[in-house]
């Protein structure tokens, strides 16, 4: 994610922390000196801090839950408004979705009761409620946040783990797609409902909402794609009209090329046409203002890039570029020569063009599908 810093990797997963959350330890520190000076600052960072704690041991339940599955968390990030753990891929069984959902929120209720116990069973109901008021105790007010943080993520609305756990609820009696659909909508009339609220109460709601509604978007637009590159392959919606580059070319050349078409990545092929890199429009600029014009490309390509065979289905290309966040993904023969490549504009314009495509066809050259292929 743009704009956060790794602050390490705890048992494989890098652990990373967005700017804004530090704005959120800033303004935190001011609005506690303003009510008891710099010893009350100082505690609420540290309750702040602690809370965060929790919210990364949280985010740790789930991946750990995951990995049971034998699905990696490559990174989570700390944003203000919680913790953000990324998936290599989404888990194929409703399932193991409802084990991995549940798994966070499981992880604030041994917390929250590990913190009673430690307090003798005395904190109640009422005490925990008070999170914001600096002269409660400090772990009862922590008590009282996972406790909170159990009830909000449950919500059943994306992208709260109980939109993961109605998706899964709903995904055994109806399609995957539709059930994500559901839950996504409901994530959105949630959020308008906090852009409400944040109008009249508290203008962080409307940080949240904003949040909650592009999250929900974002989930039901992946959950399309996948949903349409089960049925499509590879070599259907590749780009197969490109601009190439041979490795002794230089920098003046691929800015040539750059300028004579549209394209902002070039492939970069050897002499039987297999890629061994590729050079995109800001790899370019960067070498043009470090080394000039005369910098060969192999100096400046990225290499390792993901490869996928046109035969493939376009669910493989998908996960590969999701999993690597490479700009695109070589598409080759069996020869290991490449015919075409797979990107995000692709795969946006698949899924304009399926969204405007007559029912009963198909992409790959605009088949009609006989009736028992269609979808409901």
């Amino acid at each position: 994610m743009v704009w956060s810093f790794n602050i390490g990797r705890i048992f494989g997963t890098v652990v990373r922390i967005h700017v804004t959350f530090l704005l959120l330890l800033v303004w935190i520190w001011f609005m506690h000196y303003q009510i008891g000076g710099a010893a009350a600052a100082w505690e609420g960072v540290a309750f702040i801090l602690a809370v965060f704690a929790c919210v990364v041991a949280h985010e740790f339940g789930h991946a750990l839950a995951a990995r049971h599955y034998g699905i990696r968390t490559p990174d989570i990030t700390l944003l203000p408004i919680g913790g953000l753990a990324r998936l290599e891929r989404m888990p194929e069984e409703p399932g193991q979705e409802f084990v991995i959902a549940v798994a966070g929120p499981l992880v604030n209720v041994v917390i929250a009761l590990v913190i009673f116990l430690l307090l003798g069973g005395t904190a109640g109901v009422e005490q925990m409620l008070q999170v914001e008021n600096p002269r409660a105790d400090f772990l009862v007010r922590l008590a009282g946040v996972n406790l909170f943080l159990v009830f909000f993520n449950m919500i059943p609305a994306f992208p709260m783990d109980g939109g993961r756990v109605l998706r899964a609820a709903l995904a055994t009696r109806m399609p995957w797609a539709r059930a994500t659909q559901i839950a996504a909508n409901i994530g959105q009339g949630l959020a308008f409902l906090f852009g409400f609220l944040g109008l009249l109460y508290n203008p962080l709601l409307i940080f949240i909402a904003i949040f909650v509604y592009l999250a929900a978007a974002a989930e039901a637009q992946n959950a399309q794609i996948r949903d349409i590159a089960n049925s499509v392959l590879t070599g259907d919606v590749m780009v197969t009209e490109f601009a190439a580059l041979d490795r002794s070319a230089t920098i003046g050349e691929a800015i040539d090329r750059l300028l004579a078409t549209t394209q902002s990545e070039f492939p970069i092929l050897d002499a039987h046409g297999r890629m061994e890199g590729l050079l995109t429009r800001n790899d370019m600029i960067a070498a043009l203002k470090e080394t000039g014009p005369e910098m060969p490309v192999v100096g400046a390509m990225r290499t390792g890039l993901p490869a996928v065979h046109r035969m493939q289905s376009l669910t493989e290309g998908f996960r590969l570029m999701q999993e690597t966040s490479a700009p695109a993904v070589a598409v080759v023969d069996s020869e290991g020569r490449l015919v075409g490549l797979l990107t995000h504009e692709t795969i946006g314009e698949m899924m304009m063009l399926r969204a405007a495509m007559p029912e009963g066809f198909r992409l790959g050259r605009l088949r009609r599908s006989p009736p028992l292929a269609r979808r409901p």
